[in-house]
């Protein structure tokens, strides 16, 4: 019995590690994802632990960009930039 954990415990874990690294979308960290893949299917049992501990992604929301608001013109700062306040246009100038 102890024999055969010793040879099915690696392979669950490099089984486990393998579907997790499949289903990774974002966030993996240290190597691509296929590297990771080969990684477990070359050394099963340090290649699982190391993906548990070093390349699984964060938990939480995947990155997304950050949202870009709307600005009224008088809140831009670029806008704001652009108007001369030392010289008022005259209309009759055109």
């Amino acid at each position: 019995m102890g024999k055969a954990l010793l040879v099915v415990v690696p392979v669950v874990l490099a089984i486990y590690c393998l579907i997790q690294v499949l289903q990774a979308r974002h966030g993996v960290r240290g190597l691509p994802r296929w590297a990771w893949a080969v990684l477990i299917i070359m050394v099963p049992l340090v290649g699982a632990i190391a993906w548990l501990v070093l390349g699984r992604p964060q938990r939480g929301r995947p990155p997304q960009r950050p949202q870009r608001r709307t600005i009224a013109p008088d809140d831009d700062p670029d806008f704001l930039r652009g108007l001369d306040y030392r010289q008022p246009r005259d209309p009759t100038d055109d």
